[in-house]
């Protein structure tokens, strides 16, 4: 069975060198578990939408849809600027 990169090896090898007990890193662990999270919500709501009965269930899977979008925007956002302060040098506002 082949594995697949789901981006968390990215952040395992970022990980050397850092404290789980820091809040700072937990947080950012965190975000990534969210991130994980939503991303396979999405994925099924895809199906799901592929699969509507009808146009009423279809509009009310697209509006979900929607909403975890902007979640996974709100999510990917906050890893962003997560990964920016924790670059040796980064300037803080």
């Amino acid at each position: 069975m082949s594995s697949v990169d789901n981006g968390l090896s990215a952040v395992a090898a970022d990980q050397a060198g850092r404290d789980p007990a820091d809040p700072t890193e937990a947080a950012y662990l965190e975000l990534h578990r969210r991130r994980e999270a939503l991303e396979r919500s999405l994925a099924l709501v895809q199906i799901r939408l592929r699969c509507a009965a009808d146009a009423a269930d279809a509009a009310r899977i697209k509006a979900e849809e929607a909403s975890q979008l902007r979640d996974l925007d709100q999510v990917l956002t906050m890893i962003r600027a997560a990964e920016y302060k924790r670059r040796p040098g980064a300037r803080r506002w």
